[in-house]
This record gives C-alpha cells, structure tokens and sequence, in this order.
C-alpha cells in the first residue's frame, strides 16, 4: 500500500527502478494525485501493473452525492475491514473536505453517531492522506459543478478524535504541508478538548486552525454531553485555547450544536459569550443533525436565531453553519450512519 509508506521512503519499493522513479512516484501520489495508477502516464506500463494493486489503502465501498451533487461522501474500506468516511462539500469559490482520523470514536458524546457506534481503531498516517489525495484527484479528474478543482480547506472534523490519536495525526499534517504543498492555515483540527494534545499542538511549527467542540458553557451541562470534560474540565480548555492562540496569532473556532431544550437557552448563550470573549474566539452554531441513538432533537430556528442575537450582542462573531449532505448523512454529527441503515456500517 503506497500511502502506507512514508513519502521519503518510496525509493525502497521499486527495485531496480532509476532513482527519479520515485520522485515521479511521489508526485503522482502527493502533489498531482490521481484516481488510478493507470493515469500516471510517465510510468513504464510494467512498473504501473505492479504497483496497481497498491495505489490506495481501501477500496471505495460506496459513493452517495446530494445538493446537487456539491456535497459527496465517500465510505472507504481497509483490508482488515475498518470503515473510514471523508466528506467533499463544493461552493462556487471553495471545496472542503471533512476527513476522519479515526475509525470510530471512543469518547462517546452523546449526540454524535459516531461515538454511539463506538471505537474500531486509530488511522494510519497514511490512510488519513489518502482522504486528501484522493479527493484532490477527484476534483481535478472528474469535478463538481461550478466548484474549483482544488481543495481550499481541509477538516479534521469526520471520525474520531484527532487529538487522541496525536501521533498518527501530526504526521499527517506533515505530509500534507511538506510534501502535499498544501498550506496550514487551510487546515483546521477539530477536538472536543484533550488539553495536553492541544498544548503539544501549539508548538509544532505549523499554523493550522483549531476549533473546540464545546457544546455547553458551564461544566455539568457539558459533562453529560461530552464526557471527555469530567477530566479536561472548562476552565483547563480555555487556558489550553488561550495558549494555542499565544503561541499561533490564529483566531480558535468555538463550534456548538443546537439541541432543543438542551443548551439553546439565553444563560447557555450568555455564558458562552463571555468565553468566547475571553478567547477572542469565533462561534459557529449548528443545528443537530438527528442520529439513531440520541434522543436529542436540534433546536428550532427561532431559538437558533434568538442564541445568535444574545452572542452578537455581547460582541462575539457568530456564524450558523448551514446543514450539508443531511440526506446521505455526511452532514455534521452523522458519520458512521449509511441512509437507510441506523445499526451503523456494513
């Protein structure tokens, strides 16, 4: 598997090849990725039927489109049967993909299908790039309507949770900035709050966004929704935040799903406008994307509307994030969840 090998290291794989094999090797692989070995049109067709069989590390078991085919998700298969999900969501100057890190997740929060599924095991480096190779070959191969055909941004925002999988993570940010060429502040990582993986990503070298899954503002409230907060309580997340921004100038990204009844209420905004506040951080609202095994349902707009006023009027820049590829469940919340199938994948 091609991906599976560090980039310096494909010299290794092909023999008695010349040496500027791999560097054309690599270019097909990292910075102009195409969907089969067969386009890697500089190859001897010798050298092309061998490596076929290994180009990527999963097959594409299913590809669902919706929004008039600007939104895509692909359910990608390991050999060993792991399910890894990325999302392609196309606008008229941008395309972002949303990449999982994970397969599954095992911090269970509640209102997430991903974590109701539980945990299969952690990406390899590799497996996490190939999400990205493969949707910069599709864009530039096949396309989506009125969308660029590059990728703008990149999401660590699918499965799992990037930060307790650090090691593997921070790999693949390395290949994706110095090799893939791709730059850091086009990508963010989401976690809903591993305080010591946040530190150790503030001093990398790389300025690549973060954004906080917060969810609720004080931390009784959030412990039920995200138990990962009983050991990284709030108060730790912001001085962790407030380190991030130190050590990179880059604005953190609040993220908060509406759930009716549940954190949508004038105290919850109002508390959250002083963290917010206090990080100088921007808050993206989003309304609950239903999944099998939550009760919770997402807050109506009225409320959502109301929630954004009391942000706005304690001067904090909010944007309610519009709801993509719901009907194939690739949209926020939902992966691991196939239309039509609530017990999960496969």
């Amino acid at each position: 598997m091609l991906y599976l090998h560090e980039p310096e290291d494909l010299g290794g794989l092909l023999d008695d090849e010349p040496r500027f094999r791999a560097d054309q090797l690599g270019d097909w692989l990292y910075r102009t990725p195409v969907l089969s070995i067969e386009d890697m049109t500089n190859l001897p067709e010798a050298l092309r039927s061998k490596l076929a069989s290994g180009h990527w590390p999963f097959d594409v078991e299913m590809e669902q489109s919706s929004d008039q085919s600007r939104t895509r998700k692909w359910l990608f298969r390991s050999p060993d049967g792991a399910a890894i999900e990325a999302v392609l969501m196309g606008y008229p100057n941008r395309a972002t993909l949303c990449i999982s890190s994970q397969a599954g997740c095992a911090l269970g929060c509640t209102f997430c299908a991903t974590g109701q599924f539980g945990f299969e095991r952690h990406l390899e480096p590799g497996e996490i790039v190939a999400q990205v190779a493969y949707a910069q070959a599709f864009l530039r191969q096949i396309g989506m309507p009125g969308v660029p055909d590059r990728l703008s941004n990149i999401v660590f925002m699918g499965m799992g949770e990037p930060l307790a999988n650090y090691d593997r993570v921070r790999e693949s940010l390395r290949r994706m900035i110095e090799v893939m060429g791709i730059s850091a502040r086009s990508i963010t990582v989401s976690t809903v709050g591993m305080v010591p993986q946040i530190r150790r990503l503030a001093a990398e070298p790389w300025q690549v966004g973060l954004a906080i899954s917060l969810h609720a503002a004080d931390d009784e409230l959030r412990t039920s929704l995200v138990p990962i907060n009983k050991r990284y309580p709030i108060a730790d997340l912001e001085e962790a935040a407030q380190e991030y921004f130190r050590a990179k100038g880059r604005r953190i990204t609040i993220e908060w799903t509406m759930m009716d009844g549940v954190n949508d209420d004038d105290e919850q905004a109002r508390k959250l406008a002083a963290i917010a506040r206090r990080l100088q951080a921007h808050v993206n609202l989003i309304a609950l994307n239903p999944t099998p095994l939550s009760e919770e349902r997402p807050s109506t707009q009225l409320h959502i509307d109301e929630f954004a006023r009391v942000l706005r009027s304690s001067r904090v820049t909010v944007t309610v994030r519009d709801t993509r590829g719901q009907d194939i469940d690739a949209a926020c919340g939902q992966l691991r969840v196939i239309a039509g199938n609530p017990s999960g994948l496969g």
